[in-house]
């Protein structure tokens, strides 16, 4: 059988996928790794290289295998076909199979009767590295060399170019045999990654909505792809940071007792581990090795890292079940990672890791703390506003107007002013309940709104406790009253102007002050009409008290004069 569509695919795509077969002008020979295309295979030295993660295998065991351009050579190639064989005997047919790490530019093939015994490319595009995945026959031989054919343009092609050798692990390799240095070191990428399959062959989480990181340097990037099987899952994870890029797959969406994986910053490269963060402490990297294929990348301030785990995982999580995911990033220091700089980025709902592909979406913002600013800005900047609006300047509009046995004013102010006060301690308890304690990296915000919280509670005990109408300490309990309000107005406003920065929040800088301006602007300026209407009002009342006491006073001076006039007629 053939290994079909292989080379003419690059430059004409007239290959037929489903079939295996070409279109009759080019076909490719398992064995011969030959492209049809009537020119001579280069016979200069290739300037691409083929690699592995290890040099020693069991059956069964996965190898990552890498085709990638010398890093002297800055070229390209557009075809390749990677085949495993014995190495004693490399006419032999293939061994073992391969699974695929990016669909989008590789493709398996059938070389013989063993599905995936070859891989080949897809596209007709540019590329500077590709990864598959390799697995170990059940029956290996105890040597197995890689083979490479690479296509870089349509009449220059190098064939059959001898690639890596593994071991068979308890076979002890010949003398004579020659094997390239491998290494598990993370290996630099050539290009960056893209958001191209997000959702259809890959899951993707990203920062802001549906960025691209191939051209958005200010992109945040997780995506994982199955091999598959869900045997393993491929992780890629970008995005522009001073020291580290992680993220975490939690049972719940608090931070702690999460499985972690950072791409830090070390030096010239990134050191790419696995992690287990119990409580709100630092991670502690994991002792064993759990990652393979892994790579790195750094560009523009973008660090970006793509590694393999397999689902199942010795005291790892089971990529089998669901989580939520955490994409966090920070400052490091010769490789030390500090806290993250921004709330973490969490997915909305959980994600089967080596489920379907899915687009998912997240927030920085965590959802206890979303209602805490609904309710605080709920209670100050409309209950409380309105209660002592109409405190202020109702009082004297309505005063002999009742409500259930009370002045319709001071019903209104009362209600409104303990439902702003249930609000206020219902949502000061939920930053408590997020953060499990209290928040050192708030700044002057909870103490400010642990002021607030007081006032709000005192206010009202004091309304309760106030002394009669006619008590010569009525007076004292006014102005402390109104002392109290309005310096919890005013620092509720300050919280108010501080919340939308908090790491937890933080919401869209551009617009959040001006709204918060102007409804502020909106608040002294209704006062100041209000209070411009109440003192007309009392100055027109007072010039009419006046006049009505003058007219009563003349009134009385008339009959006092038509009572003496009366009197001096009757003694007449």
């Amino acid at each position: 059988m053939l290994c079909s569509y292989f080379l003419l695919a690059v430059l004409t795509g007239c290959v037929d996928p489903v079939s295996g077969y070409s279109n009759g002008k080019v076909s490719v020979a398992c064995g011969g790794m030959i492209p049809q295309h009537g020119y001579e295979p280069s016979l200069d030295p290739s300037p691409y290289n083929l690699s592995v993660d290890t040099s020693t295998f069991s059956p069964g065991d996965r190898i990552i295998v890498s085709l990638q351009v010398a890093s002297s050579n800055p070229t390209f190639f557009m075809g390749f076909l990677i085949e495993a064989h014995d190495a004693r005997k490399l006419n032999s047919p293939a061994v073992g199979f391969f699974t695929l790490t990016d669909p989008h530019e590789s493709q398996l093939l059938q070389c013989g009767h063993i599905q995936g015994s070859a891989v080949s490319h897809r596209r007709s595009s540019r590329k500077t590295h590709i990864q598959v995945m390799w697995h170990a026959p059940k029956n290996p031989p105890p040597r197995v060399q890689f083979l490479v054919t690479v296509v870089q343009q349509y009449e220059m092609y190098w064939v059959r170019t001898a690639g890596p050798v593994v071991f068979l692990r308890g076979v002890m390799a010949a003398p004579s045999t020659a094997v390239p240095p491998q290494t598990t070191t993370p290996t630099a990428l050539s290009t960056p990654f893209t958001s191209v399959g997000c959702g259809h062959n890959k899951s993707c989480l990203r920062d802001p909505v549906s960025c691209q990181p191939e051209s958005d340097p200010y992109c945040f990037f997780l995506s994982f792809t199955t091999d598959g099987l869900g045997r393993s899952v491929m992780f890629e994870l970008s995005g522009p940071a001073e020291g580290y890029v992680s993220f975490a797959l939690s049972l719940d969406q608090w931070m702690g007792d999460d499985d972690v994986y950072l791409c830090v910053k070390n030096g010239d490269g990134v050191s790419i581990n696995a992690a287990y963060v119990s409580g709100r402490t630092p991670p502690e990297l994991a002792t064993e090795e759990t990652l393979w294929g892994r790579a790195w990348r750094l560009a523009d301030g973008v660090i970006q890292c793509r590694f393999h785990r397999n689902s199942f995982q010795p005291h790892r999580f089971n990529f089998n079940q669901s989580y939520f995911l955490f994409l966090a990033h920070g400052s490091s220091h010769q490789g030390v990672i500090h806290r993250h700089d921004r709330q973490p980025l969490i997915s909305s709902s959980q994600k089967v890791i080596a489920g379907h592909p899915e687009d998912l979406c997240g927030s920085r913002s965590p959802l206890l703390i979303k209602f805490h600013g609904v309710l605080m800005l709920t209670a100050w900047m409309w209950t409380t506003s309105t209660a002592i609006f109409i405190a202020r300047h109702y009082k004297q509009l309505w005063p002999d107007t009742t409500l259930l046995g009370q002045r319709l004013w001071f019903q209104l102010h009362r209600t409104m002013m303990v439902l702003a006060a249930v609000i206020t301690v219902l949502a000061f308890t939920l930053p408590f309940i997020y953060m499990r304690g209290w928040s050192n990296r708030s700044g002057s915000h909870p103490y400010i709104g642990c002021a607030v919280m007081a006032l709000s509670v005192i206010q009202p005990i004091m309304a309760i406790l106030r002394p009669a109408r006619e008590s010569p300490r009525r007076i004292i309990f006014k102005w402390i009253h109104f002392g109290g309000g309005t310096v919890a107005q005013i620092l509720a406003a300050v919280c108010v102007f501080q919340g939308p920065s908090q790491q937890a929040l933080l919401l869209p800088s551009s617009w959040s002050p001006a709204v918060l301006t102007g409804w502020m602007l909106w608040i002294v300026l209704a006062d100041l009409l209000l209070l411009i209407h109440s003192c007309k009002f009392r100055d027109r009342g007072t010039t009419g008290n006046n006049k009505d006491k003058e007219s009563i006073l003349f009134a009385r001076l008339e009959k006092q004069q038509h009572g003496e006039d009366k009197a001096e007629r009757s003694i007449l």
